[in-house]
């Protein structure tokens, strides 16, 4: 529970600002509820954040709720909203937009339902205080991580913690070194399916001293887990308090991802709009926060170990991770392909974000990138097209890219687009060039190699004999010999062209 001041001071810690302020501040609140898009109508409870709900809805939409507050996220009130807020003694807070829905609910819900303030970016409840008091309980540092060993909070008193503690804490993951001996050793099998702590002893060379560990569980669901440094094994009071502690840090965990998962979806659902062009492209882009004028779509697809679909929602999670404000791009999820909008012209910065993702994946999973080029607000679909084909021509080089950016490879998708066609046999069996290739399968010659070094060389003899291996004669031999088989055109400009394009396809 708090009341309606302190809600309306700390989220003006965040930018949020009074619209109307009807009641008494000193209302309590004791209930929240998100209304998501596409709702029929405000759900009811003391605070309303309003996803979705744009200023000239803002009116009907107070009308039909019985908050005591709503909080919208657009910079102002219309007159009428404000009559109608008055009307009905509902207090309205404008957020800021640079403020993702994630971290409001975060903020509201750890002041309703627990009555404190909780962090920016630590989710709905403090997570961090919760690993401060389990330290002291234990008398050594803690860590809070995810079930991928991401780093969720740690204590912030060290009792002189190793190498590997601070590498884990700056890298803001266990680095996948000290992962891969802690997979030989039986740790995450342990943790998968035992509720116990386990004690890993330091190996030869091991960055730091031993760690105690217990799984974080929501019924037979793993969440994550509770990591103690100690050189020695707890002793009992020790890992009751560790076991209270991984209880403690269900609630905190779920309701994290219960805000993780709302801000995804709302960004899913604009970002899979704006791809598939069936809506008003500008706002769309200023809903998610986007105020430049040039846009790359980067298609991510994940390979490795794990099955395709989890992969694939791994690429997610983390091209998402950070929530609204602290990310760069705008991503959705299509079946095995993660979608990000970038709001860059530079293919340079689209690239090293495709590699900061790749770094922050396990070392067994490994990503194909398409970048698509520069667009404007309504030609996103048209970048979302040039980035599939990018990740497809990625999947068959061997080159170790980062990832294909369509300015650079044009000409080859331009011709898988032509080899495309010709599979699907929308090209003359006949003409020229399927006339030579079928001589040289029944007799043995070599004509169309001879005509393709003839057209790339301009029609130089001596280059042409030059690249095949031959004297210019055998190439005059052969030129008058195929004009025998059928008919060339080679003083055709048009005919010369197609030629070309039917060798590169064919």
């Amino acid at each position: 529970m708090v009341n309606l001041d302190r809600l309306i001071n700390i989220l003006g810690r965040y930018g949020a600002t009074v619209a109307c302020a009807p009641r008494d501040r000193g209302v309590e609140l004791r209930s929240v509820s998100l209304h998501a898009p596409g709702e029929p109508e405000p759900l009811q409870a003391d605070v309303l954040l309003a996803l979705g709900v744009t200023a000239d809805q803002a009116a009907d939409f107070l009308r039909d709720t019985g908050a005591k507050v709503v909080v919208f996220r657009f910079p102002e009130l219309t007159g009428r909203a404000v009559q109608v807020a008055a009307e009905k003694g509902c207090t309205v807070l404008l957020a800021d937009r640079g403020v993702a829905w994630g971290e409001l609910a975060g903020v509201v819900y750890g002041l309703v339902f627990e009555g404190r303030e909780t962090e920016a970016g630590r989710g709905p409840t403090d997570l961090f205080a919760l690993a401060d008091a389990l330290a002291e309980s234990v008398g050594a540092p803690v860590t809070i991580e995810d079930r991928l060993s991401g780093v969720l909070a740690y204590s912030s008193r060290q009792f002189g913690a190793d190498r590997a503690r601070r590498e884990t804490i700056l890298g803001r993951r266990v680095p996948e070194a000290v992962r891969q001996k802690l997979r030989q050793r039986g740790v995450f099998r342990h943790l998968e399916t035992s509720d116990e702590p386990f004690y890993v002893e330091p190996w030869e060379g091991s960055p730091g001293h031993g760690r105690e560990v217990v799984a974080i569980r929501a019924g037979k669901e793993l969440l994550g887990s509770v990591w103690v440094e100690t050189p020695r094994p707890l002793n009992g009071l020790q890992k009751a308090a560790l076991v209270s502690g991984a209880r403690a840090a269900v609630q905190h965990l779920l309701r994290m991802r219960a805000s993780a998962d709302l801000e995804r979806q709302v960004e899913s659902d604009l970002v899979t709009s704006l791809l598939e062009g069936y809506a008003n492209a500008p706002a769309m882009l200023s809903r998610l926060g986007f105020q430049g004028d040039q846009f790359r779509v980067v298609a991510v697809q994940a390979r490795g170990q794990a099955e395709p679909d989890a992969a694939a929602l791994l690429v997610f999670e983390r091209a998402t991770k950070g929530f609204g404000w602290s990310r760069m791009g705008r991503s959705a999820l299509f079946a095995n392909t993660v979608y990000t909008i970038l709001p860059w012209a530079e293919a340079s910065k689209a690239t090293r974000w495709v590699a900061a993702l790749a770094r922050d994946l396990p070392e067994d999973i490994s990503v194909l990138a398409g970048v698509g080029s520069a667009a404007g607000a309504a030609e996103i679909v048209h970048s979302r097209r040039e980035a599939d084909e990018s990740v497809a021509l990625h999947s068959s080089r061997a080159d170790g890219s980062v990832a294909v950016v369509y300015d650079e490879a044009w000409h080859e998708i331009l011709l898988r687009r032509l080899r495309h066609v010709a599979v699907l046999g929308r090209v003359p069996h006949g003409g020229p060039v399927a006339d030579l290739i079928r001589h040289d399968n029944q007799n043995g010659t070599c004509y169309a190699d001879t005509l393709r070094a003839w057209l790339e060389c301009q029609g130089d003899v001596g280059d042409t004999a030059a690249r095949l291996n031959v004297h210019p004669n055998t190439v005059r031999y052969r030129m008058r010999k195929m004009a025998e088989v059928t008919e060339l055109r080679l003083d055709d400009p048009d005919a010369r062209l197609a030629m070309t394009i039917a060798l590169a396809v064919l």
